[in-house]
């Protein structure tokens, strides 16, 4: 499903405009980023949590050359699905 196609969903489902939907899906995504930025977790219950993890410094291998590169550590989002979600795509 495309961004698009998730804002004509919406506004079919709320009985809203799509230009009220398309906002509310910008404020949605705009609470996870921030949450997310700040290291809270934000979660949705039924659906899901998502998280900040951490990924160690690694070695790495560069696929063109094949040289050794170490990777630096980094942050990364996590999702992890809810009961309800899980259940669903049984």
């Amino acid at each position: 499903m495309s961004k698009t196609e998730l804002i004509d969903r919406l506004a079919k489902d709320a009985k809203i405009t799509k230009k009220a939907a398309e906002t509310a899906l910008r404020s949605f995504v705009g609470c996870v980023r921030d949450s997310l930025k700040k290291g809270k977790a934000l979660t949705l219950v039924g659906f899901g949590t998502f998280r900040v993890g951490k990924r160690a410094a690694r070695n790495g291998r560069n696929p063109q050359t094949g040289a050794a590169i170490k990777i630096k550590a980094s942050k990364v989002v996590k999702f992890r699905a809810g009961k309800a979600l899980k259940d669903a795509v049984k």
